[in-house]
């Protein structure tokens, strides 16, 4: 995908398929998958910053989308309520103010226009006008720096130019056969156990968490603690005085790294990092350690998430997990078709900059918007059959891993441990299935994955 953004301003959202003017195809409730969790959709919303005029949306489709996003259905399958939400005929608006997209050509617009801020300080000083939870979440953001991914051209522009010379396509496709050595030995010692396997303990999780302290050449001896900082981050429930030192210690720690490959460079993405420079440019130490607690969350949770639900899928699809055993090369466009299928990151967030109408409405300056990846995954204007999992499915990529200047940067590596993983996991143990216990899913609806996944084989 275009990784670029060179517009020089923004242009409208689409009013293509599934505009007022336009017919839309009806939409099959959602997936296959039944799993609990126990988020909610509304955990991240919050209300308009800007405009005090009451826009909550009240119609008959509106009150039963709130009813459904705070559902346990839809903690347990979000898609028929995001089925709702695509074919209304204007965008939804929470009572609590913020907007959802869920069509796919609405949501791919909305990833590259301009009008809608992925800026850090624009979008916390919204979340933090009227929640407790807002200002603990701008507390924690105005300390980890400028993150790469929650910038603004040209900010971005610099700051992703500088890392992409650091995270090359050569270097992830170097950690092939790393990759596939840390699948088979966990296995091995999860099998040598003989014991039920749980795939996100045994292998999803510990899996993309060896792989990126690989990348920044962290000493085994030091893994432990600095995952387990890194996980404390990650946690706003566990109160934000303790988060704040999860921060400190992760940021003390990453410091010391940091001098050192200044010192004494070695063949890692933290010294290619700091070499890394542009008509005289480099990254700052805040940048720096910033950009490493981005590749940390990309490149632990993600992966963990993709692997999980997509062994799900599968389990849940016997007949695709069969055609997959039977074609092993047909691994690549199956991670596509599961990534969309179920993807990780469901929805993300952007902040209105300047006015976007849309469908009838305004997105006015101060508004937050919920852009449903997952949603527009599913979308039948784009796919044909969406609500079926199709591993032979050529209808080109999902938006799973956003699109133009925000596309992830780390997703040729999560595509690569996906495939070697799910791949050696079925071929190693082809009587795989769901064991008796239940699937536990996480507390996060813009996250989605699993806590467990028990299996036998």
């Amino acid at each position: 995908m275009d990784d670029t953004d060179t517009r020089s301003g923004p242009t409208d959202l689409p009013d293509g398929p599934g505009s007022p003017g336009g017919p839309r195809p009806e939409s099959a409730p959602g997936g296959a998958d039944t799993t609990g969790s126990t988020g909610t959709a509304g955990s991240a919303s919050t209300a308009d910053t800007t405009d005090t005029t009451d826009t909550t949306d009240t119609t008959d489709t509106a009150e039963i989308i709130t009813r459904e996003l705070a559902s346990d259905r839809f903690r347990a399958d979000p898609y028929p309520a995001y089925a709702l939400l695509r074919d209304r005929p204007e965008p939804y608006r929470s009572p609590d103010g913020v907007w959802y997209l869920a069509r796919h050509d609405d949501v791919q617009a909305a990833l590259t226009d301009l009008r809608l801020s992925n800026d850090r300080d624009r979008i916390t000083r919204a979340l933090a006008a009227r929640t407790g939870a807002g200002r603990d979440i701008s507390r924690l953001t105005r300390r980890l720096g400028r993150v790469m991914t929650n910038t603004d051209p040209p900010e971005h522009a610099r700051l992703r130019t500088l890392v992409n010379k650091g995270f090359t396509a050569r270097r992830i496709q170097q950690l092939r056969p790393r990759i596939q050595q840390v699948v088979d030995a966990h296995l091995d010692r999860a099998l040598a156990a003989g014991r039920r396997l749980d795939l996100i303990a045994d292998l999803a999780a510990p899996l993309p968490a060896t792989v990126i302290c690989d990348l920044f050449g962290i000493p085994e001896a030091d893994r432990p603690r600095l995952l387990a900082w890194f996980r404390r981050m990650t946690d706003l429930t566990d109160g934000i005085d303790r988060v704040e030192a999860a921060v400190d210690r992760f940021e003390n720690y990453l410091a010391g790294v940091i001098a050192e490959r200044r010192a004494a460079p070695g063949d890692d993405i933290i010294s290619a990092l700091v070499a890394a420079q542009e008509r005289g440019d480099r990254l700052t130490d805040e940048e720096l350690w910033s950009t490493c607690f981005m590749l940390l969350t990309a490149g632990v949770d993600t992966t963990t998430h993709l692997i999980g639900n997509g062994v799900l899928a599968l389990l849940r699809h016997p007949a695709q997990l069969r055609l997959l055993q039977r074609d092993p090369a047909l691994i690549g466009p199956a991670v596509d078709e599961l990534v969309r299928y179920d993807p990780p990151t469901q929805m993300i967030i952007r902040a209105v900059a300047r006015p976007v109408p849309l469908h009838g409405v305004t997105l006015r300056p101060g508004d937050l918007v919920h852009l449903v990846l997952a949603a527009a995954n599913r979308d039948p204007a784009r796919f044909k059959d969406p609500d079926r999992l199709d591993l032979t499915r050529d209808e080109g990529r999902p938006l799973s891993f956003g699109t133009g200047r925000h596309f992830c940067l780390g997703a040729p590596l999560a595509r690569l441990e996906a495939e070697i993983a799910i791949g050696t996991l079925i071929r190693r143990l082809p009587g795989l299935r769901l064991d008796t216990g239940t699937p536990r899913r996480r507390a996060n609806p813009m996250m989605r994955g699993l806590t467990a996944l028990p299996l036998t084989h």
